[in-house]
């Protein structure tokens, strides 16, 4: 039933607990950010000690409840151990929020196994691992929960020099949607959200160089790239109750991208 109470709090997620992974990038850093002023209780972390603790200063100077803990989401002992640690510090654990990954983009023919290797485990192995264990802690809890997962406009069109890249982004997609299919009778939902470029310590140059930005808004509708905000929307909610009936889905949220 529709209700005033119902339709208010349909997009809230105050006081649940959040993990975001990659929160020392700019994407992972804004969603931490947002899911903070939005009221919840968000761990940070990633693999860079500094940088956690400056975001978290930041957060914490704002008045948001949060703590970090630094790991590799491709090692499973850290994966583990993090989603212990949220729990021994926030009491439960209802939202992973995927935001980490990694790019090396170069021709096959130049690129090393080792390399190929790197970005698959940071893109899906890591995914993988933090999926499980915040998986089995919600499972634990009884109380369902949501998985976020970033993926890419790169999953579905390949791209000259990312046979690494656009590989693991189409793994994520298909186990995002195979997450839902194992977690779906726990009440835990699992969805990506598909972004084309956006700002970024990597991207920052296509930003400056016009040959390349205008060739990039040539199949982007909304005549932009993104920016890290743009996501933070996306990513509440698919963490709220308003994505109770939505589980498997790659959700495009690229300017248009893939309808062109």
């Amino acid at each position: 039933m529709v209700t005033k109470d119902f339709v208010s709090s349909l997009f809230s997620i105050e006081g649940k607990v959040a993990i975001v992974t990659g929160a020392t990038g700019a994407l992972g850093s804004a969603v931490a950010k947002g899911y903070g002023y939005a009221g919840a209780k968000v761990m940070l972390t990633g693999r860079n000690e500094g940088k956690l603790r400056e975001i978290f200063e930041e957060m914490k100077k704002e008045g948001l409840e949060c703590a970090y803990s630094v790991g590799d989401p491709a090692i499973e002992g850290d994966a583990e151990r993090i989603v212990r640690e949220t729990v021994d510090t926030f009491g439960e654990l209802n939202i992973l929020c995927c935001c980490h990954g990694l790019s090396i983009p170069k021709s096959i023919l130049e690129q090393s196994t080792e390399e190929w290797q790197g970005i698959m485990d940071a893109n899906v192995k890591g995914v993988y691992l933090f999926a499980k264990y915040s998986a089995q802690q919600m499972v634990k809890q009884g109380k369902g929960g949501k998985i976020v997962i970033t993926s890419s406009a790169r999953s579905r069109r390949g791209m000259k020099g990312y046979t690494g890249y656009s590989t693991s982004k189409a793994a994520v997609d298909l186990l995002a949607q195979s997450l839902a299919c194992d977690l779906g009778e726990y009440g835990i939902n699992v969805n990506t959200f598909n972004p084309t470029v956006f700002r970024s310590d990597l991207t920052e140059w296509m930003f400056h160089n016009d040959n390349v930005y205008q060739n990039f808004l040539k199949r982007i509708p909304i005549g932009r790239l993104g920016e890290p905000e743009d996501f933070v929307g996306i990513c509440i909610f698919l963490a709220s109750e308003a994505s109770n009936f939505m589980t498997a889905a790659n959700v495009p949220v690229d300017g248009g991208y893939w309808g062109n």
